[in-house]
């Protein structure tokens, strides 16, 4: 086996109406043949998030509770610190994106040797639910600016489905805590690894209402971030 040990890093923030189904899900979904490292990290819920997580802690390795809201790539950058896996996947725990999926990620891996993997919601799957039409044209716009800046073909840059080997990637080095900490990541790990895969996957996005955190607005300080990432030696 390639990946001998997958580390899953669970960011969450008043989920309490699905956190607990995304890790039973994460349980249901594991490949007998990896050990798994489930790090939850709680960025500062206002909700039961906490004491549910509490109360249902066989279904994780590690639990870090924030005491305050620093944002997403503040939780993930704390979720890489404490990973000891050879391969690190990205799991919302709002549920948008379904765990079931794993699965096509380590085949690729296990038949590849891929260095990263990422999910793509446009080369759909079974399912994937219908965007808010801004996002999805921020999303175009990122991912075309990527591919040119990268010389990639990816299809969905800022699908938060995302596999990779850990070395690749210091932690340390991170300078972004905010939404633009994810193309921070892909651009460091696309820089240095060399074989790159993206598969289909799931998608049932939330809108606003249903507590849906990212905006159209993000996607400049994203697309200032592959910039300045690019022109990095």
């Amino acid at each position: 086996m390639i990946i001998k040990k997958l580390s899953v890093i669970v960011p969450v923030y008043n989920e309490e109406k699905t956190i607990i189904t995304t890790l039973r899900r994460i349980e249901e979904t594991k490949d007998d043949r990896i050990e798994y490292e489930i790090i939850v990290i709680n960025d500062g819920s206002k909700d039961n998030t906490l004491e549910l997580l509490k109360s249902n802690n066989n279904l994780y390795q590690h639990l870090v509770d924030g005491r305050q809201n620093f944002g997403k790539g503040y939780a993930v950058q704390k979720g890489l610190e404490l990973s000891t896996g050879d391969y690190v996947i990205f799991q919302d725990g709002d549920l948008e994106y379904d765990p079931e999926d794993f699965s096509k990620f380590i085949d690729v891996i296990q038949k590849f040797q891929a260095d990263m993997v990422i999910g793509s919601r446009f080369n759909y799957n079974k399912y994937t639910r219908s965007f808010n039409i801004l996002n999805k044209l921020g999303n175009y716009v990122l991912t075309f600016f990527f591919n040119i800046l990268y010389n990639t073909t990816f299809t969905d840059v800022y699908c938060c489905y995302l596999c990779f080997k850990k070395q690749l990637l210091d932690s340390q080095n991170l300078q972004t805590i905010g939404f633009e900490q994810h193309a921070e990541i892909l651009c460091k790990l696309t820089k240095k690894g060399k074989k790159f895969f993206e598969v289909p996957v799931n998608y049932s996005g939330r809108t606003k209402n249903e507590g849906k955190k990212i905006r159209f607005y993000h996607m400049f300080p994203v697309l200032l971030r592959i910039l300045i990432e690019r022109i990095k030696p």
